[in-house]
């Protein structure tokens, strides 16, 4: 034999060994862009390539080679049956349409993990009801009779089903529900088809944003705590627990870059998805609508098996879905371990999203934030941040006086705390010309009968901040 040959069969046995003790690892994310909550276990991930910074590459891995996949999806549902088809690893998704993975994988005789939290709200704020702009209801008490739509078997739909209950009403006979996933319902809003619509984030708010919908029922009025997660197939988190633990600090990661510039990555969100910055920034803003959250608080716990329990009445899912078992923190635990942080002192914070600002006009530390208020000005990168409505809109008054403009206004509820766009809300003026701002009407009227003062839409509380400030 020659050595010319011999040399090439060396090779090519040489090649084979390296080829064999190779692998090629499918790492498969199912995310939902437009579910703006979920960007910290998607989107950005995806888009800042942070799954590629934290893969490992040494140990077993040190010669494997990772196809990374994502596929986006528009809820919940569908991403489920990717994955119990075996097509997706890990995905992202509500505590409702999480407890039908579960139940899913289950019935497969298999099982799914949920790994963390993404975002949340101990309250429920996230999920609302609106209704079509022209609608003389101001509350959810008004809805009696009324046609209600709701994407089936989300977190909506456990959200109007508690807020019925709540009022004592039966839902198959003192309110119609039906079925309308949320871009059916924004047309059906528009051409006044159906009287209310229940939904997810971020429509809720995205509808009154975009003009066709007021929303009059917020999650946080129902107490009842909800969450968007993350979730994988078990047998692939036994497999590579590294790469999953990888997937969690690229999450980590993310959450820590939104948090320092929420302008920034609002925007980012905003040209992927359509879904404009200033309703992202509604919710990933300092003091949002809900908080970014990697830990299991015992509320989000209770939140999964209330979705059990609510699901399994609508014959959804048979009940028998242990949730302690369901529930697995040790990948997230292992993830902030490795990313500095303290588990459980995240997991007794319970504060929102903080706001650690000046006042625009002052320039004194903001220290109270039931009244903060803040004002996006067109052409700026920064929101601009303000101690009371009634400096921001002072200040508004100035900034168009001068040829300026704002994208838009926040106010933060003084009941609830959650962001309001403040156009939408309802003001009080106490005698002492102080402005607090409420997402509902009646509200408003009780805080002003209990404290005293005047109830004023948006254009009066602009006109007469507008006065006052030219005194």
């Amino acid at each position: 034999m020659s050595l010319r040959r011999l040399a090439a069969i060396v090779l090519a046995a040489s090649t084979f060994a390296t080829t064999v003790q190779a692998e090629t690892i499918r790492v498969a994310v199912g995310t939902q862009d437009t579910t703006i909550n979920c960007a910290t276990g998607g989107l950005l991930i995806r888009e800042l390539k942070l799954l590629e910074k934290f893969l490992p590459q040494d140990g077993k891995y040190k010669d494997a080679t990772y196809d990374i996949q994502w596929r986006n999806f528009t809820s919940g549902a569908p991403l489920t049956n990717e994955m119990v088809a075996g097509k997706l690893d890990l995905g992202a998704m509500a505590d409702f349409p999480g407890s039908l993975n579960g139940a899913a994988f289950a019935k497969a005789g298999r099982r799914s993990l949920f790994l963390s939290v993404l975002s949340g709200s101990l309250t429920g704020s996230g999920n609302g009801v609106v209704v079509p702009v022209a609608s003389p209801v101001q509350a959810f008490t008004e809805l009696k009779g009324k046609t209600i739509s709701v994407p089936f078997a989300s977190t909506a739909h456990g959200l109007l089903l508690r807020a019925v209950k709540a009022q004592g009403w039966d839902p198959e006979r003192d309110v119609t529900i039906i079925t309308q996933a949320p871009e059916v319902a924004g047309s059906a809003l528009k051409a006044d088809k159906i009287d209310a619509h229940a939904d997810f984030v971020p429509f809720a708010e995205l509808f009154p944003w975009r003009g066709i919908a007021r929303k009059i029922y917020d999650g946080s009025q129902s107490n009842a705590p909800t969450f968007h997660g993350a979730l994988v197939d078990a047998a692939y988190a036994e497999r590579y627990p590294e790469i999953v633990t990888a997937y969690l600090r690229a999450a980590i990661e993310a959450d820590r870059l939104i948090a320092a510039e929420p302008e920034r990555y609002a925007e980012l969100i905003a040209r992927v998805t359509g879904i404009e910055a200033e309703v992202v920034y509604l919710f990933h803003g300092p003091l949002g609508l809900q908080t970014r959250d990697i830990t299991w608080k015992p509320e989000y716990r209770q939140a999964l098996k209330t979705s059990i329990e609510t699901l399994t009445l609508l014959k959804k899912a048979d009940g028998d879905l242990d949730v302690d078992r369901f529930v697995d923190d040790r990948f997230v635990r292992a993830a902030a371990a490795r990313a500095g942080i303290d588990y459980e002192a995240r997991l007794k914070d319970y504060a929102q999203a903080p706001l650690k600002a000046v006042d625009a006009g002052t320039g004194q530390p903001i220290t109270d934030v039931s009244r903060v208020a803040q004002i996006w000005v067109t052409g700026e990168d920064k929101v601009r941040h303000y101690a009371s409505p009634e400096a921001a809109l002072a200040a508004l008054a100035a900034l168009e006086q001068g040829g300026g403009s704002a994208r838009v206004v926040y106010a933060q509820d003084r009941n609830s705390g959650i962001k309001l766009f403040a156009a939408q809300a309802w003001y009080v003026r106490d005698p002492e010309h102080r402005l607090s701002a409420f997402l509902l009407k009646g509200d408003a009227e009780a805080f002003a009968k209990a404290k005293g003062g005047e109830v004023l839409d948006f254009a009066a509380a602009r006109a007469g901040a507008a006065r006052l400030s030219a005194r």
